[in-house]
């Protein structure tokens, strides 16, 4: 697998959480913040960590910021400094941007400046904890793209013991079956005749319009 360069800026919980998760994942990651205990806290975990100033232009060409596959602006609470970082690194060359918003309008802008991708947080952990308590089968839920979403579903008792195909999850309810986590084994693009068992975690894919019926079938 080709791991690629990561550059995260901003070292609060998100993005020490996302250093280290990408880093986990066999990514080379260079950790920025320019508060030196934040650095040293994470400096034995990512790839390298830097105390940096990445509203400096000089500083970030410093460290060849246009030789990163990804860069991950996490300066949320700080509107300016997030705007400003994600000029310099746009402008500096790096091709993909994720960047932290604090809010709506804030995320409005980033998008407005080149930013790929706006994560909202705590938005979209709220998000995924409301569907969650919606329905106690609904293990876990992410939203892919705005088109679809993957869910984690525990199988309900009415499926327990029967055939996928003679459930029709795709022609009933929408449900694309990409994999069924059973205990230790994970089943791979099931076929229809695989049975699903009590415990079983079906992982899919649906198309986001269609949540909230399928929570409501599973529900019942």
């Amino acid at each position: 697998m080709y791991s690629k360069q990561f550059v995260v800026i901003g070292l609060g919980i998100f993005g020490s959480s996302m250093a280290r998760t990408l880093q986990s994942l066999g990514n080379d990651v260079l950790a920025i913040d320019k508060n030196e205990s934040l650095v040293q806290e994470i400096a034995d975990e990512v790839t390298q960590a830097v105390v940096l100033d990445a509203t400096d232009e000089n500083a970030l060409k410093s460290i060849g910021i246009n030789n990163f596959d990804v860069a991950v602006i996490t300066i949320g609470e700080d509107i300016q400094s997030s705007i400003m970082v994600t000029i310099l690194v746009k402008e500096l060359g790096v091709k993909y941007i994720i960047a932290k918003a604090k809010n709506d309008l804030h995320g409005k802008v980033l998008r407005k400046i080149g930013v790929d991708r706006v994560v909202l947080p705590e938005k979209e952990l709220a998000v995924r904890v409301a569907h969650n308590l919606v329905s106690s089968n609904i293990l876990d839920y992410i939203e892919f793209s705005s088109d679809y979403t993957i869910m984690e579903i525990q199988v309900p008792n009415k499926w327990v013991g029967k055939l996928i195909k003679d459930i029709r999850l795709r022609t009933k309810y929408g449900i694309n079956v990409i994999a069924i986590k059973r205990s230790e084994k994970v089943i791979i693009s099931p076929l229809g005749e695989e049975t699903l068992l009590k415990n079983d975690i079906i992982i899919s894919i649906i198309q986001s319009e269609d949540l909230n019926k399928i929570e409501k079938l599973i529900s019942k």
